[in-house]
């Protein structure tokens, strides 16, 4: 064909997996998050706090996390993802550290709920864009599924190490420890040796113009000899994109699909202690929680390459629902309540929520392109925030009313299954048209 354009072999294939990995180990760090069911569970007796404000500094650190995906995103698309992130990993060792120093749901709320939970968001902001950029659209989904696997996957080592920590140091220590760790890990130091900083976010790296436009270039004639030729999707700016109704449909549904595991996170050490009282057991459910989470993101974003984004994510909500309400049923004697089978509804449930991480951001960039890729999935992102706080502090209230979660649950059900429904109504925005 006269307008083929032949696509030069350019040896910087290993820095898009250099990337992706390095993405993928920032949100490794930044999941300590998910263990806040283990860091709760050492608050001592005589700090006097009850399960509500037990659940207001992880609940907070979620709505902040979500505001500041806008703002970072932003950031990120404009001067890269490698400042943002080192902030990032410097506003979280900072809140850390704060944290360590105060005994208050004030305090906690401040340290890691509001600071801690910027410096998540940025650098959250700055792990998906740059590694989806050095791939093939059809490598969307997986990418994004390994990058977003390290912030499930981080309770597997984070929940045994806090625990560790806690036993051995108590809660301050723990919390000081941890906050120096974020700051080297993410952020990174000089070396006498050389004057550049080394740390995961200065591994993080956009491509530049020229490659970006082969790869679409190479993408362009793919479609057009398939008769269905994609028109410049990166046009839809932020304000595009918020004056389609298909931002409001992902938002609702995220806010559901998300909420829902969230706020299965945020007490799953209470749920098997309920049951159960064994220690090792509630960390063992934070870890199998963890497992699942990190390899849902990873396997819902491979089949939705293959399949589709809006049949897989069908079958992880309503599977979720199912889940959930198994656990209304988990009474004392019945063999949902067992510690083998609360351990495996958690991890399953993990999953189903991780692949959250890993659909929406991939619905975002197929909707709306990847010019404006940051910005515009901070926006879709704070529904993640949102459902997250308001499912999470509900759960918290109404167990300190009814000692049991069966009405949160039961609420949780059913609005993944309106979230569900909705998937049948939601079509992408007008970006394709057929090649003459």
């Amino acid at each position: 064909m006269a307008d083929r354009i032949e696509v030069p072999r350019i040896a910087i294939g290993d820095h898009g997996w250099r990337v992706t990995f390095a993405g993928m180990g920032i949100n490794l760090a930044l999941g300590i998050l998910y263990t806040w069911s283990v860091i709760s569970g050492g608050i001592p007796e005589e700090w006097g706090w009850s399960q509500g404000d037990k659940s207001l500094p992880y609940s907070v650190c979620c709505l902040i996390f979500c505001i500041v995906m806008v703002p970072a995103g932003r950031l990120q698309d404009k001067f890269g993802p490698r400042v943002v992130a080192a902030i990032g990993g410097f506003l979280v060792g900072i809140g850390f550290i704060l944290t360590s120093m105060t005994t208050t749901p004030l305090g906690f709320v401040i340290g890691f709920g509001i600071i801690a939970g910027a410096g998540i968001g940025c650098g959250y902001a700055s792990a998906t864009p740059p590694a989806v950029k050095w791939f093939s659209a059809a490598k969307t989904g997986m990418i994004t599924g390994i990058v977003v696997s390290g912030f499930g996957l981080a309770s597997v080592y984070a929940a045994p190490l806090a625990k560790f920590l806690l036993v051995q140091y108590g809660i301050h220590k723990m919390m000081l420890i941890l906050g120096i760790g974020f700051l080297f890990i993410i952020t990174g130091v000089k070396t006498i040796l050389t004057p550049l900083w080394f740390g995961l976010s200065q591994m993080l790296q956009t491509p530049d113009p020229d490659f970006l436009q082969i790869k679409y270039n190479k993408e362009y004639m793919a479609a057009k000899e398939a008769k269905e030729v994609p028109i410049d999707k990166e046009n839809f700016s932020p304000k595009e994109m918020l004056r389609t109704p298909q931002f409001y449909m992902l938002w609702f549904m995220y806010a559901c699909g998300a909420g829902a595991g969230l706020m299965i996170i945020s007490v799953a050490k209470k749920i098997v202690n309920i049951r159960i009282s064994s220690e090792a057991l509630a960390v063992a459910a934070v870890v199998g929680l963890a497992i699942g989470n990190g390899g849902g993101r990873i396997l819902a974003g491979m089949l939705s390459d293959k399949i589709g984004r809006k049949l897989t994510l069908f079958l992880f909500l309503i599977f979720q629902a199912v889940l959930i309400f198994l656990l209304t049923l988990a009474k004392e004697g019945s063999v949902l309540a067992t510690a083998p089978a609360l351990i495996i509804i958690i991890g399953l449930i993990g999953a189903n929520y991780g692949s959250n991480l890993a659909l929406f951001p991939s619905f975002t960039k197929d909707f709306y392109g990847l010019k404006n890729f940051g910005v515009n999935y901070g926006l879709v992102f704070t529904s993640w925030g949102v459902g997250g706080f308001m499912l999470a502090k509900l759960a918290g209230s109404i167990y300190d009313k009814t000692k049991s979660f069966n009405t949160a649950y039961t609420l949780s059900a059913v609005l993944l299954i309106l979230a569900a429904i909705m998937l049948f109504f939601v079509k992408a925005p007008k970006h394709k048209l057929e090649a003459a």
